[in-house]
């Protein structure tokens, strides 16, 4: 049994994917590959994971469904890309499980070109205050038995990381759920 099942993520994950600009997109944390489906047919996409076994199973479903994706081991924490390659960059539930998730989305934005876009789908801490701190007590056990953490602030950790956030949807469970929308500037502010 799952605790959260996939169906529920299918019209998310398809939502995310239809707000994708540009032609050459990076899929963070590709997995098992449940995001292959809903990639247009006329983007270029890069899609890295930090495991060979889930790459395998993404690429597995990528063939099965005569997707076209480079797939190749990566930590979001440490791309191996040159700054300003990507026009977009997607992620679905994964910055909970980042070690740091600020590094990460910095290393998303140093990808992105100016005015590329960040897309994330994500649970993050409830903003309110008896489920978030009820959230946070819970965290060590979750992440001990399950992995990732249940209390990241990640619409925060965006901001923090240097990304401009455009807009945030709440996609259910009390506000836990969102889609997260955010862009690089298209020149950087002079100091």
């Amino acid at each position: 049994m799952e605790i959260l099942p996939e169906r529920r993520y299918a019209s998310w994950r398809k939502r995310l994917w239809a707000l994708v600009e540009g032609t050459q997109v990076l899929e963070v944390g590709v997995g098992t590959g449940k995001n292959i489906p809903y990639y247009p047919s006329e983007m270029s996409i890069r899609a890295i994971d930090l495991t060979p076994g889930m790459l395998a199973r993404a690429q597995a479903r990528a063939c099965a469904l005569e997707k076209d994706v480079d797939f190749c081991l990566g930590d979001v924490q440490a791309l191996e890309f040159p700054e300003n390659t990507f026009n977009a960059a997607v992620a679905t539930f994964v910055f909970c499980s980042v070690p740091d998730p600020v590094l990460g989305l910095r290393e998303l934005k140093r990808v992105l070109k100016p005015g590329g876009q960040a897309l994330l789908l994500d649970h993050v801490r409830s903003t309110n205050a008896v489920m978030g701190a009820f959230m946070d007590v819970l965290d060590p056990l979750v992440v001990r038995l399950m992995g990732p953490h249940i209390n990241r602030r990640t619409v925060e950790n965006v901001q923090k990381a240097g990304l401009t956030v455009e807009h945030v949807e709440d996609m259910g469970m009390g506000g836990i759920f969102k889609l997260i929308q955010a862009r690089k500037e298209l020149k950087p502010n002079a100091t």
